[in-house]
């Protein structure tokens, strides 16, 4: 049996497994809408006896797992590949730059892993409704999960997000609520409705198990490196979640004495949506006014997580910045150029990053580049950088170029 209690982020009061299900009771109801949740909570182990038990030749990850691999869909989340890019990180100026691909996910994003931790501890409970509010990745990832287990997805989503995510939602059988709003509005909404109609909210943050689901690509990282903690891992960041999962891997890492520091975490935002950036950089929290951006994935006026969020970039010796919309697009393209691999504008708002904070790096130490979604998810943003040639006839004078 999984062995943790939840602990309150912001008070440190501990609480049972099945005592709380999403914010510390004492600090969560002073969250309002609009401002980042309150008393996100963590779910602490024995991480000494894991240390103990944890053994590099037979690997048993379920000991970092807060639910037992029994209550597991059948859905084959994580594993995905970590590969040196040596021609993208000769255009960056870094020699030992790897890309890990999460957008090779089942349903092309990082999301898928969060979604499933959730369902399996919906399917432990008895709960047979997941409610979730997304830009799309979140809801693609959930709606896919809920298919392979048999549970009934409720997806609140801005009119606005891509078509091949509604497309997905949709074709997974997820009962999809679009809302003419942000996606604040579609968060809030999906609150409401749990609390009226019931069902478990999958909403990030706001349930500690998306926390727990993400941090298991920090635990793979850290694998694929050879049980060596990298020097930095590129994050892109829209409400911070990503960003305090792959934290809270590491720390679990190192408080079970498995690794001996903390890789630095690089928190890259899009400028419209720039308040976990701008809360860093600051030490005052204040919402992106306008969060309108190609990124749609990182797109949010209130991250639910700024908090926690703001804690890994400190704690890890991290850094942060933002990236325009232009170097977006060209991010994208040089990831594909130089990897062959094809990301969503959020994820390739890492690559920004890494052009713009070049100087924040060592040339020589292990930087990861967290590709957190797949290219197919947005085609349409991609081809506003792209040109696609008109055609010819069938015949090979009309062919341009050199013999």
């Amino acid at each position: 049996m999984t062995r943790f209690h939840y602990r309150c982020s912001e008070c440190g009061k501990t609480y049972g497994r099945d005592e709380v299900r999403y914010l510390c009771p004492r600090c969560g109801g002073a969250y309002v809408p609009g401002e980042p949740l309150r008393g996100v909570l963590e779910a602490e182990f024995d991480l000494g006896r894991i240390g103990r038990e944890f053994d590099r030749n037979a690997p048993d990850w379920s000991l970092f797992s807060a639910v037992e691999p029994e209550h597991f869909p059948t859905y084959p989340v994580g594993n995905t590949p970590l590969a040196k890019a040596p021609r993208l990180g000769a255009e960056v100026g870094l020699r030992n730059l790897y890309v890990k691909n999460d957008g090779l996910n089942p349903s092309g994003s990082l999301k898928d892993r969060a979604s499933f931790l959730v369902v399996a501890e919906a399917i432990r409970l008895g709960e047979d409704r997941i409610v979730t509010a997304s830009t799309g990745n979140a809801a693609s990832a959930l709606a896919a999960v809920c298919a392979a287990a048999g549970k009934k997805a409720v997806i609140f989503v801005p009119a606005a997000a891509p078509k091949a995510k509604l497309v997905q939602m949709l074709l997974y059988g997820a009962e999809v609520v679009t809302v003419k709003g942000t996606y604040d509005d579609a968060f809030r909404l999906s609150l409401e409705y749990t609390r009226e109609r019931g069902g478990l909210n999958r909403n990030t943050a706001y349930h500690p198990l998306t926390i727990e689901g993400k941090k298991t690509v920090a635990l793979e990282i850290w694998a694929q490196c050879g049980f060596e903690a990298p020097g930095a891992v590129v994050v892109p960041v829209g409400d911070g979640v990503i960003l305090a999962g792959v934290y809270k891997g590491f720390r679990d890492l190192l408080l079970a004495g498995l690794i001996d520091r903390l890789p630095r975490l690089v928190c890259v935002q899009a400028e419209s949506s720039d308040a976990i950036h701008n809360y860093f950089t600051t030490g005052k929290f204040r919402k992106a006014a306008l969060p309108s951006t190609v990124a749609d994935s990182i797109s949010v006026s209130v991250p639910s997580n700024a908090h926690m969020a703001r804690r890994a970039i400190v704690e890890t010796d991290g850094f942060s910045l933002t990236v325009s919309d232009s170097e977006i697009l060209e991010g994208q393209a040089l990831l594909a150029r130089t990897t062959g691999i094809f990301a969503e504008p959020a994820a390739a708002a890492t690559v920004a990053g890494l052009r713009k904070g070049a100087d924040g790096f060592r040339q020589d130490e292990v930087v990861i580049l967290l590709v957190t979604g797949h290219g197919l998810k947005d085609v349409d943003a991609a081809l506003a950088g792209v040109k696609v040639p008109e055609p010819i006839p069938p015949n090979i004078e009309a062919v341009g170029g050199r013999r």
